[in-house]
């Protein structure tokens, strides 16, 4: 898939519990960090891979992520409302696959972001490293991986290892393993059998990993979650920090 995914899927339907008192008022997908909400950092990323359509859904406080994404010309976005009850990651999917289509489609969550690197020979968008590496034939689904190193506001341990081929498997804490990132390409025949109600994306990573079908790329450049009021001035930093990097 040289071109990339012309589709995806915007997970937005958090509560943001842990980002009151700020989310007490609007969303935690329009926190904005660095001048940006939070959800714009990702529909941006998505428009610069050459997305033509986003399917956001959205739960608490949904009249002001409508009334936010009206304002974009790129990608269109398709609103998924889910204010009858929370569906979890998977299950906001599976309602909206009508939107998403029969192709495979990019996955991204609202709540982290990240600085592509720059100025490196060879250097590519994170979103376009994943539809290089996307290959149908042996995946079901890719992850984009962050190290340690690479995240800001990270409080977990790793999520996962991968091996010289990028196959994966649970890292169970291991220290050397890598941070899900927060965005995927996922194939929707993975969807095919699910009931509708909540459903986790983690139940899929696990069928896969036991098919030989989930894989990884790593990413370039700095990933970042803002999960408390006092982790954005944290996030604010790293921008300014990756953005400098790849200024000329």
């Amino acid at each position: 898939m040289t071109n990339g995914p012309k589709r995806a899927m915007v997970l937005a339907a958090g509560l943001g519990k842990r980002m009151r008192p700020i989310t007490d008022t609007i969303p935690k997908p329009l926190v904005r960090v660095a001048g940006r909400a939070l959800l714009d950092w990702g529909l941006d990323s998505l428009a610069d891979a050459g997305v033509e359509t986003a399917v956001v859904n959205v739960h608490y406080l949904p009249g002001q992520i409508v009334s936010h994404v009206a304002t974009r010309t790129a990608p269109r976005v398709v609103i998924s409302d889910e204010s009858g009850g929370l569906l979890d990651s998977a299950g906001g999917i599976v309602r909206a696959l009508p939107a998403l289509g029969t192709e495979p489609f990019y996955i991204v969550n609202a709540d982290t972001f990240w600085i592509d690197a720059e100025g490196s020979p060879g250097d590519a968008p994170n979103l376009a490293r994943l539809a290089l590496a996307w290959d149908a034939a042996r995946m079901d689904i890719l992850l984009m991986l962050a190290g340690l190193d690479q995240a800001t506001g990270h409080s977990g341990s790793t999520d996962f290892r991968m091996d010289a081929a990028g196959a994966l498997r649970r890292a169970k804490g291991d220290p050397a393993g890598l941070i899900y990132a927060g965005a995927a390409i996922v194939n929707p025949v993975i969807f095919a059998d699910a009931s509708p109600g909540p459903l986790s994306l983690n139940r899929y990573f696990d069928e896969a990993i036991t098919a030989g079908r989930l894989f990884g790329v790593r990413m370039g450049g700095s990933w970042i979650t803002v999960g408390t009021p006092d982790a954005i001035a944290l996030a604010e930093a790293a921008v300014e920090r990756a953005l400098a990097v790849g200024a000329p």
